[in-house]
C-alpha cells in the first residue's frame, strides 16, 4: 500500500537519450549544435511530431516522462523530500531543466506525476488462503514500504508533499483509491469463504487495517514494527467479522446524520395519556377540602361548644 518502489534509475539507460533522433543525424546543415544534442527537444510536446505520436503510450513523451519519474524516485531515495530539486532531477534524467520546469513546474509537480504513474501500476495483492493472513501480509507490506532504507524516504516524501501541496494531495488520494480497488479481492474472497458478512466494505477493511500504522508514522511519531502491524490487521479482521465495516447499516439502524428515534424517559408520560397523579374530574385533590368540609357557600355552625 505504500507509494514507493522506484523504477531502475541507471543513467546510462536514460530513455530519452537513446530515443533522440538527432543522435544519428550528421551535425551539420543549419541546426545549431545545442538543439541537435538536446535530448528533450525531440520529446517536447511542442515538437513538430504529431500530437498523437508525441503522447501515445511508448512514444517519446512517455519515455521522457518515465525517465523524469525514475530520476525523481532516485533523488527522493537518496536525499528525501527536503533535498529534492528540479535541477537534480533534470541532471539525473538527462532532460533539459527548462523542459522539466515547463512540464512539471515544481518539486511537488514531479511528486504528483510520479504518484499518478505509480497508481496505474499492478500491485501484488496477498492471497494466503484466509482474510487473517491476507490482512497481516498487507500491513507487513506497509511496514516494509516505510521502514526500508531505500523505499522508506520515497514513501514518506509522497505523504509529506501531499500535506503541503494540493496537486500532490490529489495525486496521493487517487493513488490510495487505486490501491483500495486493487485490494478488494481480499474481502470478496473472504465473503465467498463465509468469513465476513456479504456486504462488508472492502475499502473500509483496508483503511482500518493500515490506519494505525499511518497514525504512528505521521501523527504520534511512535515506532512501528511487526507486532504493531499484526495487531492492526487483527483489529480490522475482528471489526469485519463483527459486521462493523459493512456498506449497509444493520436493520433498525438510522442512516448517518438521521435523528435518533425519541423514547420517553422513565417518568415521562405517554403522549395523550393523563398524568399518573392527576385526579379524575370532580374528585377532591390531596390538598383540597376534606370529606367533612362544608360545601362552598354553606354557613358555618356558630353554636358554641357546650
Amino acid at each position: 500500500m505504500s507509494p514507493d518502489r522506484a523504477a531502475p534509475t541507471d543513467r546510462a539507460a536514460s530513455p530519452d537519450r537513446a530515443a533522440s533522433p538527432n543522435r544519428a543525424a550528421p551535425a551539420d546543415r543549419t541546426t545549431p549544435p545545442d538543439r541537435a544534442a538536446s535530448p528533450d527537444r525531440a520529446a517536447s510536446p511542442d515538437s513538430a511530431a504529431p500530437a498523437d505520436r508525441a503522447t501515445r503510450p511508448g512514444g517519446r513523451t512517455a519515455r521522457v516522462r518515465a525517465a523524469v519519474r525514475a530520476a525523481t524516485l532516485a533523488e527522493l531515495a537518496e536525499r528525501g523530500y527536503q533535498g529534492l530539486t528540479v535541477e537534480a532531477v533534470a541532471e539525473r534524467s538527462g532532460v533539459h531543466k527548462t523542459t522539466v520546469y515547463r512540464r512539471w513546474g515544481s518539486v511537488e509537480g514531479l511528486i504528483a506525476d510520479a504518484l499518478e504513474l505509480a497508481g496505474g501500476e499492478p500491485w501484488p495483492v496477498p492471497d494466503t488462503g484466509d482474510l487473517a493472513g491476507d490482512l497481516r501480509a498487507l500491513t507487513r507490506e506497509v511496514l516494509v514500504g516505510f521502514t526500508d532504507p531505500e523505499s522508506g524516504p520515497v514513501a514518506t516524501a509522497f505523504v509529506s508533499a501531499a500535506v503541503q501541496n494540493p496537486a500532490a494531495a490529489r495525486a496521493l488520494h487517487a493513488f490510495f483509491a487505486a490501491r483500495h480497488e486493487q485490494a478488494a479481492p481480499l474481502v470478496s474472497r473472504a465473503v465467498r469463504r463465509g468469513e465476513v458478512p456479504a456486504d462488508t466494505d472492502p475499502a473500509e477493511v483496508v483503511r482500518v487495517a493500515v490506519a494505525p500504522l499511518y497514525y504512528r508514522l505521521f501523527v504520534s511519531g511512535e515506532p512501528i514494527d511487526a507486532a504493531v502491524a499484526e495487531r492492526a490487521a487483527d483489529a480490522a479482521l475482528t471489526a469485519a467479522r463483527a459486521g462493523v465495516l459493512r456498506t449497509t447499516p444493520p436493520p433498525d439502524t438510522p442512516p448517518p446524520g438521521a435523528p435518533a428515534p425519541h423514547e420517553p424517559a422513565p417518568h415521562e408520560p405517554t403522549p395523550g395519556a393523563p398524568a399518573p397523579d392527576t385526579p379524575a374530574p370532580g374528585a377532591p385533590t390531596s390538598n383540597g377540602p376534606g370529606p367533612d368540609a362544608p360545601a362552598p357557600g354553606a354557613a358555618r355552625d356558630q353554636t358554641p361548644a357546650g
